[in-house]
């Protein structure tokens, strides 16, 4: 059986450089990354970071079908930002991580990321932390 995970963003724009074994055979993105990653050309503050962030957005239009938000999301999101509160976090200051992760619940996924904490206080998510590889 191959294993399937979502790929936060983080781990979408350091895809190139992290170890494929630690990464599900089969690695899916959401559609909330997919925005998040369109976000980056526009806002970039340098022609050099505006061509790098268009690349890597390119690059996953090019390898990834996303999953969408759909219902099942939207009702898991719901358990998402009432689990963030409860956890004292600002749901509001993690909207994208907060979408990323209902998805990732509502399709019974797990979730990787080099930035686990992004993700820390959400109830019934199944995170697998990859290591940043500028910190090994």
């Amino acid at each position: 059986m191959t294993v399937r995970g979502i790929l936060d963003t983080s781990t979408v724009v350091l895809l190139s450089r992290l170890d494929p074994a630690l990464l599900p055979e089969e690695p899916l993105i959401t559609a909330v990354t997919l925005a998040e990653l369109s976000v980056g050309p526009l806002v970039a503050t340098t022609g050099k970071e505006r061509s790098s962030r268009q690349a890597v957005l390119q690059q996953a239009e090019a390898d990834f079908e996303p999953l969408s938000f759909d219902a099942g999301s939207a009702r898991a999101f719901g358990r998402v930002a009432a689990s963030l509160r409860a956890a004292g976090r600002k749901v509001e200051a993690r909207g994208y991580d907060a979408m990323i992760a209902a998805t990732a619940i509502a399709n019974d996924l797990p979730l990787y990321s080099v930035n686990p904490g992004d993700f820390s206080g959400i109830d019934d998510l199944e995170l697998h932390p990859i290591p940043h590889p500028d910190q090994q």
